[in-house]
Protein backbone atom coordinates (compact mmCIF):
# COMPACT_ATOMS: atom_id res chain seq x y z
CA UNK A 1 0.00 0.00 0.00
CA UNK A 2 1.17 3.26 -0.94
CA UNK A 3 2.30 5.88 2.26
CA UNK A 4 0.05 8.29 0.42
CA UNK A 5 -2.83 6.05 1.05
CA UNK A 6 -2.37 6.37 5.00
CA UNK A 7 -3.73 10.12 4.98
CA UNK A 8 -7.19 11.12 4.32
CA UNK A 9 -7.32 13.22 1.14
CA UNK A 10 -10.40 15.81 1.25
CA UNK A 11 -11.04 19.52 0.53
CA UNK A 12 -10.74 20.82 4.00
CA UNK A 13 -14.48 22.87 5.14
CA UNK A 14 -13.59 25.86 6.03
CA UNK A 15 -14.73 27.33 8.91
CA UNK A 16 -15.58 31.05 9.40
CA UNK A 17 -16.45 33.23 12.15
CA UNK A 18 -19.62 31.93 13.90
CA UNK A 19 -22.40 33.43 16.71
CA UNK A 20 -20.44 31.89 18.84
CA UNK A 21 -17.23 33.72 18.76
CA UNK A 22 -19.42 37.02 19.13
CA UNK A 23 -20.99 35.56 22.68
CA UNK A 24 -17.69 34.31 23.75
CA UNK A 25 -16.15 37.62 23.27
CA UNK A 26 -18.78 39.59 25.38
CA UNK A 27 -18.36 36.96 27.91
CA UNK A 28 -15.20 37.30 28.44
CA UNK A 29 -15.16 41.26 27.83
CA UNK A 30 -17.91 41.37 30.52
CA UNK A 31 -15.75 38.79 32.98
CA UNK A 32 -12.77 41.14 32.99
CA UNK A 33 -14.99 44.02 33.48
CA UNK A 34 -16.59 42.26 36.72
CA UNK A 35 -12.56 41.86 37.58
CA UNK A 36 -12.07 45.24 37.58
CA UNK A 37 -15.35 46.63 39.22
CA UNK A 38 -14.45 44.14 42.42
CA UNK A 39 -10.81 44.13 42.15
CA UNK A 40 -11.34 47.93 43.31
CA UNK A 41 -12.49 46.78 46.73
CA UNK A 42 -9.41 44.87 47.48
CA UNK A 43 -7.73 45.92 51.04
CA UNK A 44 -5.44 49.07 50.22
CA UNK A 45 -2.43 47.03 52.26
CA UNK A 46 -1.37 43.58 51.92
CA UNK A 47 1.96 42.32 53.56
CA UNK A 48 3.81 39.35 52.47
CA UNK A 49 5.94 37.15 54.18
CA UNK A 50 9.49 37.35 54.37
CA UNK A 51 12.01 35.25 51.93
CA UNK A 52 14.57 33.45 53.43
CA UNK A 53 17.63 33.27 51.51
CA UNK A 54 18.97 30.40 53.35
CA UNK A 55 20.11 26.50 51.79
CA UNK A 56 17.99 25.59 54.65
CA UNK A 57 14.66 26.97 53.32
CA UNK A 58 15.13 25.37 49.85
CA UNK A 59 13.93 21.77 50.20
CA UNK A 60 10.36 22.89 52.23
CA UNK A 61 9.81 25.77 49.40
CA UNK A 62 10.61 23.39 46.45
CA UNK A 63 7.45 21.18 48.12
CA UNK A 64 5.27 24.04 48.45
CA UNK A 65 6.74 24.79 44.66
CA UNK A 66 5.49 21.55 43.52
CA UNK A 67 2.57 21.19 45.38
CA UNK A 68 1.03 24.44 43.32
CA UNK A 69 2.30 22.95 40.64
CA UNK A 70 0.82 19.43 41.26
CA UNK A 71 -2.40 21.44 42.09
CA UNK A 72 -3.19 23.04 38.68
CA UNK A 73 -1.56 20.23 36.55
CA UNK A 74 -4.56 17.98 38.17
CA UNK A 75 -7.06 20.91 37.40
CA UNK A 76 -5.64 21.25 34.14
CA UNK A 77 -5.73 17.34 33.20
CA UNK A 78 -9.46 17.54 34.84
CA UNK A 79 -10.83 20.83 32.57
CA UNK A 80 -9.08 19.11 29.36
CA UNK A 81 -10.80 15.53 29.14
CA UNK A 82 -13.88 16.90 30.35
CA UNK A 83 -13.99 19.83 27.50
CA UNK A 84 -11.91 17.75 24.75
CA UNK A 85 -14.35 15.71 24.99
CA UNK A 86 -17.38 17.87 24.74
CA UNK A 87 -15.83 20.02 22.24
CA UNK A 88 -15.28 16.69 19.90
CA UNK A 89 -18.26 14.92 20.35
CA UNK A 90 -20.97 17.51 19.95
CA UNK A 91 -20.94 19.80 17.51
CA UNK A 92 -23.24 22.41 19.31
CA UNK A 93 -21.21 22.73 22.42
CA UNK A 94 -18.37 22.91 19.67
CA UNK A 95 -19.63 26.46 18.23
CA UNK A 96 -19.14 28.12 21.75
CA UNK A 97 -16.23 25.87 23.03
CA UNK A 98 -13.56 25.71 20.57
CA UNK A 99 -14.31 29.79 20.34
CA UNK A 100 -13.64 30.07 23.78
CA UNK A 101 -10.29 28.02 24.03
CA UNK A 102 -8.99 30.53 21.43
CA UNK A 103 -9.94 33.20 23.98
CA UNK A 104 -9.01 31.68 26.87
CA UNK A 105 -5.08 30.88 25.36
CA UNK A 106 -4.77 34.19 24.55
CA UNK A 107 -5.92 36.16 27.22
CA UNK A 108 -2.77 37.62 28.81
CA UNK A 109 -3.07 36.17 32.16
CA UNK A 110 0.36 38.29 33.26
CA UNK A 111 -1.90 41.34 32.32
CA UNK A 112 -5.44 39.70 34.89
CA UNK A 113 -3.36 38.22 37.40
CA UNK A 114 -3.44 41.94 39.49
CA UNK A 115 -7.44 41.82 38.63
CA UNK A 116 -7.45 37.96 39.78
CA UNK A 117 -5.71 38.57 42.66
CA UNK A 118 -7.58 41.92 44.49
CA UNK A 119 -10.95 40.06 43.60
CA UNK A 120 -10.06 36.96 45.24
CA UNK A 121 -8.53 39.50 48.10
CA UNK A 122 -11.72 41.04 47.97
CA UNK A 123 -13.86 37.94 49.15
CA UNK A 124 -11.28 35.77 50.86
CA UNK A 125 -8.54 35.69 53.16
CA UNK A 126 -5.40 37.15 51.48
CA UNK A 127 -3.21 33.72 52.10
CA UNK A 128 -6.27 31.90 50.46
CA UNK A 129 -6.32 34.34 47.90
CA UNK A 130 -2.66 34.53 46.99
CA UNK A 131 -2.40 30.63 46.76
CA UNK A 132 -5.59 30.23 44.49
CA UNK A 133 -4.76 33.00 42.47
CA UNK A 134 -1.14 31.60 42.01
CA UNK A 135 -2.65 28.34 41.36
CA UNK A 136 -4.91 29.99 38.39
CA UNK A 137 -1.96 31.47 36.87
CA UNK A 138 -0.19 28.08 36.61
CA UNK A 139 -3.27 26.14 35.07
CA UNK A 140 -3.26 29.10 32.57
CA UNK A 141 0.05 27.70 31.71
CA UNK A 142 -0.96 23.93 31.40
CA UNK A 143 -4.35 23.85 30.52
CA UNK A 144 -4.84 25.00 26.63
CA UNK A 145 -1.89 22.82 25.36
CA UNK A 146 -3.25 19.69 26.68
CA UNK A 147 -6.94 20.50 25.65
CA UNK A 148 -5.81 21.09 22.23
CA UNK A 149 -3.84 17.67 22.10
CA UNK A 150 -6.60 15.81 23.37
CA UNK A 151 -8.97 17.12 21.29
CA UNK A 152 -6.82 16.78 18.17
CA UNK A 153 -6.53 13.14 19.49
CA UNK A 154 -10.28 12.47 19.58
CA UNK A 155 -10.76 14.08 16.07
CA UNK A 156 -7.76 11.92 14.57
CA UNK A 157 -8.90 8.54 15.98
CA UNK A 158 -8.60 6.24 13.06
CA UNK A 159 -11.85 5.32 11.47
CA UNK A 160 -11.33 1.70 11.51
CA UNK A 161 -10.46 1.87 15.13
CA UNK A 162 -13.77 3.16 15.77
CA UNK A 163 -15.52 0.64 13.66
CA UNK A 164 -13.83 -1.97 15.65
CA UNK A 165 -15.23 -0.67 19.15
CA UNK A 166 -18.32 -0.28 17.44
CA UNK A 167 -18.05 -4.30 16.19
CA UNK A 168 -17.57 -5.08 19.83
CA UNK A 169 -20.46 -2.55 21.58
CA UNK A 170 -18.40 -0.47 23.42
CA UNK A 171 -20.24 2.04 25.28
CA UNK A 172 -19.03 5.53 25.85
CA UNK A 173 -17.03 4.67 29.01
CA UNK A 174 -15.41 1.54 27.28
CA UNK A 175 -14.37 3.44 24.50
CA UNK A 176 -12.95 6.23 26.79
CA UNK A 177 -11.16 3.92 28.95
CA UNK A 178 -9.83 1.18 25.87
CA UNK A 179 -9.71 3.32 22.72
CA UNK A 180 -9.44 7.24 23.16
CA UNK A 181 -7.73 7.67 26.28
CA UNK A 182 -5.00 5.16 25.47
CA UNK A 183 -4.85 6.54 21.28
CA UNK A 184 -4.31 10.21 22.94
CA UNK A 185 -2.02 9.32 26.08
CA UNK A 186 1.46 9.96 24.18
CA UNK A 187 0.18 13.42 22.88
CA UNK A 188 -0.98 13.85 26.25
CA UNK A 189 2.00 12.78 28.13
CA UNK A 190 4.80 15.11 26.41
CA UNK A 191 2.58 18.02 26.61
CA UNK A 192 2.08 17.18 30.06
CA UNK A 193 6.05 17.82 30.44
CA UNK A 194 5.68 20.65 28.49
CA UNK A 195 2.50 21.89 30.71
CA UNK A 196 4.83 21.91 33.64
CA UNK A 197 8.05 23.43 32.03
CA UNK A 198 5.36 26.39 31.04
CA UNK A 199 4.47 26.02 34.30
CA UNK A 200 7.85 27.04 35.80
CA UNK A 201 7.99 29.94 33.63
CA UNK A 202 4.86 31.32 35.15
CA UNK A 203 5.94 30.09 38.88
CA UNK A 204 7.77 33.23 39.64
CA UNK A 205 5.13 35.67 38.65
CA UNK A 206 2.83 33.36 40.22
CA UNK A 207 4.48 33.35 43.95
CA UNK A 208 5.90 37.07 44.23
CA UNK A 209 3.81 39.91 43.11
CA UNK A 210 3.05 43.21 44.34
CA UNK A 211 0.17 45.63 43.38
CA UNK A 212 0.86 48.84 45.03
CA UNK A 213 1.30 48.27 48.52
CA UNK A 214 -0.39 44.98 48.41
CA UNK A 215 2.35 41.99 49.00
CA UNK A 216 1.29 38.68 47.61
CA UNK A 217 4.66 37.00 47.93
CA UNK A 218 4.03 32.95 48.67
CA UNK A 219 7.29 31.08 50.07
CA UNK A 220 8.56 29.03 46.94
CA UNK A 221 11.34 28.39 44.84
CA UNK A 222 9.67 31.37 42.48
CA UNK A 223 9.68 33.52 45.34
CA UNK A 224 13.42 32.86 46.32
CA UNK A 225 15.11 33.40 42.80
CA UNK A 226 13.04 36.66 42.63
CA UNK A 227 14.61 37.47 46.20
CA UNK A 228 17.90 36.42 45.22
CA UNK A 229 17.68 37.90 41.84
CA UNK A 230 16.60 41.73 43.61
CA UNK A 231 19.72 41.31 46.37
CA UNK A 232 22.42 40.65 43.92
CA UNK A 233 23.16 37.71 45.60
CA UNK A 234 24.62 35.33 43.29
CA UNK A 235 25.45 32.44 45.39
CA UNK A 236 21.72 32.03 46.27
CA UNK A 237 21.27 32.57 42.73
CA UNK A 238 22.56 30.03 42.38
CA UNK A 239 21.56 27.90 45.15
CA UNK A 240 17.97 27.91 43.85
CA UNK A 241 18.51 26.87 40.64
CA UNK A 242 20.55 24.25 41.31
CA UNK A 243 17.71 23.24 44.04
CA UNK A 244 15.34 23.75 40.74
CA UNK A 245 16.63 21.79 38.00
CA UNK A 246 17.66 18.82 41.05
CA UNK A 247 13.39 19.12 41.22
CA UNK A 248 13.10 18.87 36.94
CA UNK A 249 15.71 15.76 36.75
CA UNK A 250 14.02 14.25 40.19
CA UNK A 251 10.88 14.53 38.50
CA UNK A 252 12.04 13.43 34.72
CA UNK A 253 13.57 10.40 36.37
CA UNK A 254 10.70 9.37 38.87
CA UNK A 255 7.77 10.09 36.90
CA UNK A 256 7.86 11.30 33.11
CA UNK A 257 10.27 8.23 32.19
CA UNK A 258 8.40 6.08 33.48
CA UNK A 259 5.35 7.07 32.08
CA UNK A 260 7.00 6.91 28.44
CA UNK A 261 7.81 3.71 28.94
CA UNK A 262 4.35 2.63 30.01
CA UNK A 263 2.85 4.61 27.47
CA UNK A 264 5.14 3.27 24.63
CA UNK A 265 2.41 -0.14 24.72
CA UNK A 266 -0.18 2.60 23.24
CA UNK A 267 1.90 3.31 19.99
CA UNK A 268 -0.09 2.61 16.37
CA UNK A 269 1.35 -0.31 15.12
CA UNK A 270 1.90 -3.91 13.93
CA UNK A 271 5.64 -4.23 14.32
CA UNK A 272 6.88 -3.45 17.85
CA UNK A 273 10.25 -0.53 18.06
CA UNK A 274 14.01 -1.56 17.68
CA UNK A 275 14.92 0.65 20.78
CA UNK A 276 11.36 1.15 23.05
CA UNK A 277 11.86 3.91 25.82
CA UNK A 278 13.49 2.58 29.19
CA UNK A 279 13.29 3.52 32.50
CA UNK A 280 15.17 2.08 35.47
CA UNK A 281 12.58 3.53 37.81
CA UNK A 282 9.64 1.24 35.28
CA UNK A 283 11.82 -1.49 35.80
CA UNK A 284 12.42 -1.59 39.15
CA UNK A 285 8.41 -1.09 40.23
CA UNK A 286 7.42 -3.83 37.73
CA UNK A 287 10.04 -6.15 39.48
CA UNK A 288 8.71 -5.61 42.69
CA UNK A 289 6.30 -8.01 44.62
CA UNK A 290 4.84 -5.14 46.32
CA UNK A 291 3.70 -2.83 43.33
CA UNK A 292 2.77 -6.69 42.12
CA UNK A 293 0.51 -7.27 44.80
CA UNK A 294 -0.69 -3.70 44.88
CA UNK A 295 -1.78 -4.49 41.40
CA UNK A 296 -3.68 -7.83 41.44
CA UNK A 297 -5.31 -7.38 45.34
CA UNK A 298 -5.89 -3.85 45.27
CA UNK A 299 -5.85 -1.60 41.90
CA UNK A 300 -7.27 -3.88 39.46
CA UNK A 301 -10.07 -4.94 42.02
CA UNK A 302 -11.03 -1.74 42.53
CA UNK A 303 -10.81 -0.53 38.89
CA UNK A 304 -13.40 -3.37 37.91
CA UNK A 305 -15.65 -1.96 40.22
CA UNK A 306 -15.19 1.45 38.99
CA UNK A 307 -15.80 0.04 35.69
CA UNK A 308 -19.09 -1.24 36.64
CA UNK A 309 -20.08 1.25 38.53
CA UNK A 310 -19.63 3.73 35.80
CA UNK A 311 -21.55 1.39 33.36
CA UNK A 312 -24.00 1.44 34.98
CA UNK A 313 -24.32 5.13 36.36
CA UNK A 314 -23.30 6.52 33.10
CA UNK A 315 -23.81 4.17 29.73
CA UNK A 316 -23.17 7.38 27.36
CA UNK A 317 -23.92 5.89 24.26
CA UNK A 318 -23.64 7.58 20.64
CA UNK A 319 -27.13 8.50 21.14
CA UNK A 320 -26.51 10.70 24.05
CA UNK A 321 -22.94 12.06 22.74
CA UNK A 322 -24.62 14.00 20.35
CA UNK A 323 -26.79 17.25 20.87
CA UNK A 324 -29.70 16.43 22.04
CA UNK A 325 -32.95 17.88 19.81
CA UNK A 326 -34.88 18.86 22.68
CA UNK A 327 -34.99 22.37 23.95
CA UNK A 328 -36.18 22.42 27.35
CA UNK A 329 -38.13 25.61 28.98
CA UNK A 330 -35.44 25.84 31.15
CA UNK A 331 -32.73 26.21 28.98
CA UNK A 332 -34.58 29.18 27.42
CA UNK A 333 -34.92 30.99 30.60
CA UNK A 334 -31.28 30.27 31.99
CA UNK A 335 -30.32 31.68 28.28
CA UNK A 336 -32.48 34.86 28.78
CA UNK A 337 -31.23 35.06 32.30
CA UNK A 338 -27.48 35.44 30.89
CA UNK A 339 -28.34 37.27 28.06
CA UNK A 340 -29.60 39.99 30.31
CA UNK A 341 -26.48 40.15 32.41
CA UNK A 342 -24.12 40.34 29.08
CA UNK A 343 -25.96 43.06 28.09
CA UNK A 344 -25.62 44.81 31.62
CA UNK A 345 -21.81 43.82 31.37
CA UNK A 346 -21.65 45.10 27.84
CA UNK A 347 -22.74 48.68 28.69
CA UNK A 348 -21.07 48.58 31.96
CA UNK A 349 -17.75 47.65 29.98
CA UNK A 350 -18.30 50.19 27.49
CA UNK A 351 -18.40 53.23 29.99
CA UNK A 352 -15.16 51.84 30.96
CA UNK A 353 -13.95 51.69 27.50
CA UNK A 354 -15.39 54.92 26.41
CA UNK A 355 -12.57 56.70 28.92
CA UNK A 356 -10.17 55.81 26.55
CA UNK A 357 -9.20 58.47 24.68
CA UNK A 358 -8.34 58.32 20.69
CA UNK A 359 -4.16 58.85 21.09
CA UNK A 360 -4.03 55.92 23.19
CA UNK A 361 -6.90 53.53 20.66
CA UNK A 362 -4.19 54.34 18.47
CA UNK A 363 -0.86 53.67 20.50
CA UNK A 364 -3.23 49.83 21.23
CA UNK A 365 -3.12 49.74 17.20
CA UNK A 366 0.67 50.30 16.55
CA UNK A 367 1.68 48.03 19.51
CA UNK A 368 -0.87 44.90 18.02
CA UNK A 369 1.08 45.81 14.60
CA UNK A 370 4.52 45.79 16.19
CA UNK A 371 4.22 42.36 18.88
CA UNK A 372 2.42 40.64 15.84
CA UNK A 373 5.57 41.26 13.92
CA UNK A 374 7.79 39.90 16.84
CA UNK A 375 5.40 36.84 17.37
CA UNK A 376 5.74 36.07 13.85
CA UNK A 377 9.26 35.97 14.19
CA UNK A 378 9.19 34.24 17.29
CA UNK A 379 7.65 31.37 15.99
CA UNK A 380 9.41 31.04 12.54
CA UNK A 381 12.59 30.50 14.50
CA UNK A 382 11.29 28.21 16.82
CA UNK A 383 10.04 26.11 13.63
CA UNK A 384 13.17 26.28 11.86
CA UNK A 385 14.78 24.45 14.63
CA UNK A 386 11.77 22.60 16.69
CA UNK A 387 10.97 20.22 13.16
CA UNK A 388 14.72 18.90 13.27
CA UNK A 389 15.45 18.36 16.42
CA UNK A 390 12.32 17.05 17.83
CA UNK A 391 12.10 14.45 15.13
CA UNK A 392 15.75 12.98 16.01
CA UNK A 393 14.45 12.99 19.50
CA UNK A 394 11.14 11.24 18.64
CA UNK A 395 12.39 8.70 16.70
CA UNK A 396 15.69 8.00 17.81
CA UNK A 397 15.25 6.19 21.65
CA UNK A 398 18.40 6.15 22.21
CA UNK A 399 19.52 9.32 21.51
CA UNK A 400 16.34 10.65 23.69
CA UNK A 401 17.36 9.00 26.62
CA UNK A 402 19.89 11.22 27.35
CA UNK A 403 18.59 14.42 25.28
CA UNK A 404 15.10 14.22 26.50
CA UNK A 405 15.94 15.13 30.18
CA UNK A 406 18.61 17.60 29.15
CA UNK A 407 15.27 19.48 27.08
CA UNK A 408 13.20 19.05 29.98
CA UNK A 409 15.66 21.09 32.02
CA UNK A 410 16.40 23.46 29.84
CA UNK A 411 12.49 24.37 28.73
CA UNK A 412 12.04 24.17 32.54
CA UNK A 413 14.46 26.96 33.64
CA UNK A 414 12.21 30.02 33.95
CA UNK A 415 13.41 32.33 30.94
CA UNK A 416 12.22 35.07 33.22
CA UNK A 417 15.30 34.43 35.61
CA UNK A 418 17.70 34.30 32.95
CA UNK A 419 16.22 37.36 30.89
CA UNK A 420 18.11 40.10 32.98
CA UNK A 421 21.64 38.69 31.81
CA UNK A 422 20.22 38.75 28.15
CA UNK A 423 19.08 42.23 28.26
CA UNK A 424 22.15 43.29 30.19
CA UNK A 425 24.18 41.90 26.71
CA UNK A 426 21.72 43.21 24.27
CA UNK A 427 20.70 46.56 25.63
CA UNK A 428 23.50 48.33 24.39
CA UNK A 429 23.08 47.33 21.10
CA UNK A 430 20.94 49.08 18.12
CA UNK A 431 17.71 47.48 18.64
CA UNK A 432 18.46 45.72 21.87
CA UNK A 433 15.02 45.77 23.37
CA UNK A 434 13.67 44.36 20.09
CA UNK A 435 16.16 41.50 19.56
CA UNK A 436 15.80 41.02 23.69
CA UNK A 437 12.26 40.86 23.38
CA UNK A 438 12.20 38.06 20.80
CA UNK A 439 14.52 35.55 22.68
CA UNK A 440 11.86 36.03 25.52
CA UNK A 441 9.00 35.22 23.56
CA UNK A 442 11.20 32.16 21.76
CA UNK A 443 12.03 30.93 24.74
CA UNK A 444 9.10 30.85 26.81
CA UNK A 445 7.10 29.40 23.34
CA UNK A 446 9.52 27.27 21.51
CA UNK A 447 9.04 23.98 23.72
CA UNK A 448 5.56 23.83 23.41
CA UNK A 449 6.17 23.12 19.45
CA UNK A 450 9.23 21.02 20.11
CA UNK A 451 7.59 19.10 22.58
CA UNK A 452 4.34 18.27 20.11
CA UNK A 453 6.69 17.14 17.48
CA UNK A 454 9.01 14.62 19.42
CA UNK A 455 4.91 12.94 20.52
CA UNK A 456 3.90 13.39 16.79
CA UNK A 457 7.32 11.64 15.67
CA UNK A 458 7.34 9.07 18.39
CA UNK A 459 3.89 7.89 17.34
CA UNK A 460 5.13 6.73 14.01
CA UNK A 461 4.31 3.50 13.50
CA UNK A 462 7.71 1.37 12.92
CA UNK A 463 6.01 -1.13 10.33
CA UNK A 464 5.67 2.46 7.84
CA UNK A 465 9.44 3.34 9.09
CA UNK A 466 10.14 -0.47 7.35
CA UNK A 467 8.01 0.37 4.45
CA UNK A 468 9.98 3.61 4.10
CA UNK A 469 13.07 1.32 3.78
CA UNK A 470 11.96 -1.23 1.65
CA UNK A 471 10.67 1.38 -1.00
CA UNK A 472 13.93 2.89 -0.77
CA UNK A 473 12.88 6.04 -0.84
CA UNK A 474 15.30 8.65 -0.21
CA UNK A 475 15.61 10.91 2.88
CA UNK A 476 13.16 13.96 1.47
CA UNK A 477 10.76 11.45 0.08
CA UNK A 478 11.02 10.31 3.42
CA UNK A 479 9.95 13.66 4.47
CA UNK A 480 7.54 14.42 2.07
CA UNK A 481 5.59 10.96 2.07
CA UNK A 482 5.20 10.23 5.86
CA UNK A 483 7.00 12.32 8.05
CA UNK A 484 5.93 15.52 7.72
CA UNK A 485 2.55 14.29 6.77
CA UNK A 486 2.32 12.57 10.06
CA UNK A 487 3.53 15.63 12.43
CA UNK A 488 1.17 17.98 10.77
CA UNK A 489 -1.45 17.72 13.20
CA UNK A 490 1.13 18.05 15.77
CA UNK A 491 2.95 20.95 14.47
CA UNK A 492 -0.10 22.70 14.59
CA UNK A 493 -1.09 21.93 17.84
CA UNK A 494 2.28 23.41 18.91
CA UNK A 495 1.82 26.43 16.56
CA UNK A 496 -1.67 27.42 18.43
CA UNK A 497 -0.77 27.21 21.77
CA UNK A 498 2.99 28.69 21.32
CA UNK A 499 1.38 31.58 19.61
CA UNK A 500 -0.98 31.89 22.49
CA UNK A 501 2.38 31.65 24.87
CA UNK A 502 4.02 34.57 22.62
CA UNK A 503 1.73 36.60 22.94
CA UNK A 504 1.46 36.44 26.67
CA UNK A 505 5.13 36.65 27.28
CA UNK A 506 4.96 40.02 25.46
CA UNK A 507 3.67 41.71 28.91
CA UNK A 508 7.32 41.05 30.33
CA UNK A 509 9.66 40.98 27.14
CA UNK A 510 8.57 44.66 26.63
CA UNK A 511 8.33 46.15 29.12
CA UNK A 512 11.05 45.57 32.09
CA UNK A 513 12.39 46.98 34.97
CA UNK A 514 16.22 46.35 35.07
CA UNK A 515 18.82 48.01 37.13
CA UNK A 516 16.41 50.85 38.76
CA UNK A 517 15.32 52.18 35.17
CA UNK A 518 12.24 51.28 33.24
CA UNK A 519 12.70 49.95 29.68
CA UNK A 520 9.85 49.40 27.40
CA UNK A 521 9.28 48.91 23.58
CA UNK A 522 6.44 49.73 21.43
CA UNK A 523 3.53 46.79 21.77
CA UNK A 524 0.75 45.72 23.50
CA UNK A 525 2.05 44.19 26.11
CA UNK A 526 4.26 47.29 27.03
CA UNK A 527 0.86 48.61 27.43
CA UNK A 528 -0.76 46.07 29.05
CA UNK A 529 2.03 46.13 31.63
CA UNK A 530 2.13 49.85 31.89
CA UNK A 531 -1.39 50.10 32.51
CA UNK A 532 -1.00 47.59 35.39
CA UNK A 533 2.04 49.53 36.98
CA UNK A 534 -0.36 52.73 37.20
CA UNK A 535 -3.47 51.37 37.99
CA UNK A 536 -5.05 52.49 34.66
CA UNK A 537 -8.00 49.89 34.41
CA UNK A 538 -10.00 51.73 31.28
CA UNK A 539 -6.62 51.14 29.11
CA UNK A 540 -5.97 47.54 30.77
CA UNK A 541 -9.47 46.57 29.67
CA UNK A 542 -8.73 48.11 26.17
CA UNK A 543 -5.32 46.90 25.65
CA UNK A 544 -6.25 43.08 27.16
CA UNK A 545 -9.47 42.90 24.90
CA UNK A 546 -8.20 44.32 21.73
CA UNK A 547 -5.02 41.46 22.18
CA UNK A 548 -7.38 38.89 22.91
CA UNK A 549 -9.60 40.04 19.80
CA UNK A 550 -5.96 40.10 17.35
CA UNK A 551 -5.18 36.77 18.40
CA UNK A 552 -8.76 35.26 18.08
CA UNK A 553 -9.00 36.56 14.79
CA UNK A 554 -5.16 34.67 14.03
CA UNK A 555 -6.73 31.61 14.83
CA UNK A 556 -9.70 31.35 13.11
CA UNK A 557 -8.18 33.02 9.94
CA UNK A 558 -5.08 30.75 9.65
CA UNK A 559 -4.82 28.16 12.60
CA UNK A 560 -8.34 26.71 12.68
CA UNK A 561 -8.40 26.55 9.22
CA UNK A 562 -5.04 24.47 9.46
CA UNK A 563 -5.98 22.69 12.12
CA UNK A 564 -8.70 21.77 10.34
CA UNK A 565 -6.73 20.61 6.93
CA UNK A 566 -5.10 18.54 9.66
CA UNK A 567 -8.18 16.84 10.94
CA UNK A 568 -9.57 15.62 7.83
CA UNK A 569 -6.99 15.43 5.34
CA UNK A 570 -3.80 14.24 7.42
CA UNK A 571 -5.58 11.42 10.10
CA UNK A 572 -3.28 8.64 9.89
CA UNK A 573 -5.69 5.23 8.84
Amino acid sequence: MALSRLFKVEQPTRRTFTWGDGLVLIGVAVLIYAGVRLALGAPTTVAGPVISLSPRALPRYALFSVARMAAAYALSMLFTLVYGYLAAYNRRAEQVLMPLLDVLQSVPILSFLPVVLLSFSAILPENLAAELASVVLIFTSQAWNLTFAWYQSLTTVPKELREASATFRFNGWLRFRMLELPFGAISLLWNSMMSWAGGWFFLMAAEIFTVGQRDFRLPGLGAYLREAANQGDLPAILYGLGALILVIVALDQLVWRPLLAWADRFKLETVESENPPTSWFYDLLRGSRLVDGFSRRVWQPLAERVDAWLLRRFPMSDEQRRAGSGRPWGMYLLAAVVGLALLYGVYRAGEMLWQVPPAQWQEIGLGVLATLLRVSAALTIALAWTVPVGVAIGTNPRLATWLQPLVQVTASVPATALFPVFLLLMVGLAGGLNLAAVLLMLMGTQWYLLFNIIAGASAIPQDLKYTTALLQLSRWERWRTLILPALFPYIITGAITASGGAWNASIVAEYVEFGGRTLRTTGIGALIAHATANGDYPLLLAATLTMIVTVVVVNRLVWRRLYRLAEERYRME
